[in-house]
């Protein structure tokens, strides 16, 4: 190992803040002894941080619409209003689904969805929102609801227009417990041009995100890798949210983000222009452990809390990444389209039993938690 390296990586594995250029250096390696120490200071970091035991939580992903107006590059999710396989559930299939997953055991409803024109009451997109959220919360109050991307809070402020303030603090008012971190896609406008130009851009999502925190909103934040980003781009991304987060820390906030997600492409079915500028229609699991171990010693003390994909890596690559700096294995989502319509072979829905059985084969304990990373029940040591 090279001293610039071993510097960075005693530095890191020290809670100590390193550059986003230090970053870049950790991602240029290709020595595999190099990789080695990387992921090793990794998960001694992650173990510091985060403990032995990887949690879990059990949910379920609701896509209450496909019908969007935008045409992002990687998306193979969305539909215009009248095409093949557009869809739009009702107020009553929605609240199907969210009492099925109670009854399932779920602690939490993650909701997004395309970003439809006709979602609206009175001619209004906050008040159907609004509603949305009531139908699960008045009759599943203890569930919670983790809803709506600051893409979604920019496009009703925006049909409404109303301030950012004014949309999330309504939405809190009628049940919203927490703000989703995804559109955030490559917090670079480089990249936001080429593959989603009519996505906010990367100063809106993190003012909305703050407005969240500042509001007292928690959020979760993303980063979906392995496109045309480099890693310069891909340390910028992580800079402004550490940033983010050390802001909200020095607010004394106890909303912040609570986790870091990173969601490699997958490109099975995207959109020809994209795919063919990657090359690849699978994520690449080696390129995505390094980031990942690269993910925790940059975020170091900001963020404690990583989880893999599974349904991008697979439960085995999701498992493995629990080597590489993740304390957590995800949910269990009961059903999932947005990633599986792009072409991912990870699945659709994974009991907890399956979640348990991954982490105990590692030798590590496993415990169910809450959105916020409470714990429900004691670790359990198989």
């Amino acid at each position: 190992m090279t001293r610039p390296l071993e510097t960075i990586l005693d530095r890191a594995s020290n809670g100590e803040p390193i550059s986003p250029e230090d970053g870049v250096i950790l991602l240029q390696q290709t020595e595999p002894e190099a990789i080695a120490q990387i992921r090793h200071s990794a998960d001694r970091l992650r173990q510091r941080q985060a403990g032995e035991t990887v949690t879990y939580i059990i949910n379920r992903n609701i896509n209450f619409t496909n019908i969007c107006e935008q045409h992002c590059n990687f998306c193979a999710f969305r539909r215009d209003a009248d095409s093949e396989g557009a869809f739009w559930l009702d107020f009553e299939q929605i609240l199907e689904k969210a009492t099925d997953a109670a009854r399932r055991g779920a602690t939490e409803i993650c909701m997004q969805g395309g970003l439809n024109p006709q979602a609206k009451i009175d001619g209004k997109s906050l008040p159907y929102y609004v509603e949305l959220v009531r139908t699960i919360k008045t009759e599943l109050p203890r569930l919670h609801l983790h809803a709506f991307s600051p893409q979604e809070i920019e496009f009703i402020a925006r049909e409404d227009d109303i301030s950012y303030d004014r949309a999330i603090a309504v939405l809190r008012e009628a049940g919203v417990d927490s703000m989703p971190g995804t559109a955030a896609e490559v917090l670079d406008d480089r990249v936001r041009r080429v593959i989603c130009p009519e996505k906010l851009d990367s100063q809106t999502w993190l003012e909305i995100v703050e407005t969240a925190h500042r509001l007292g909103m928690p959020t979760t934040s993303t980063m979906l890798c392995g496109h045309i980003e480099t890693a310069s781009e891909q340390m910028a991304h992580l800079d402004r949210l550490r940033s983010l987060q050390q802001r909200a820390i020095a607010r004394s906030s106890a909303a912040r983000i609570s986790e870091f997600i990173l969601l490699p492409f997958v490109g099975a079915q995207a959109p020809n222009s994209l795919r063919r500028r990657v090359g690849r229609e699978q994520p690449s699991l080696s390129a995505t452990l390094l980031l990942t171990a690269v993910s925790r010693l940059f975020l170091g003390e900001a963020i404690a809390n990583h989880q893999p994909s599974w349904v991008k890596l697979g439960l085995d690559g999701a498992t493995e990444a629990l080597h590489w700096g993740c304390n957590d294995l995800g949910g269990t989502l009961m059903e999932e389209h947005i990633t599986t319509m792009a072409g991912a072979r990870g699945g659709t829905c994974m009991e907890p039993e399956r979640l348990q059985g991954a982490i105990a084969a590692i030798g590590r304990p496993f415990a169910q938690r809450d959105t916020l990373y409470r714990r429900l029940s004691e670790p359990v040591v198989c």
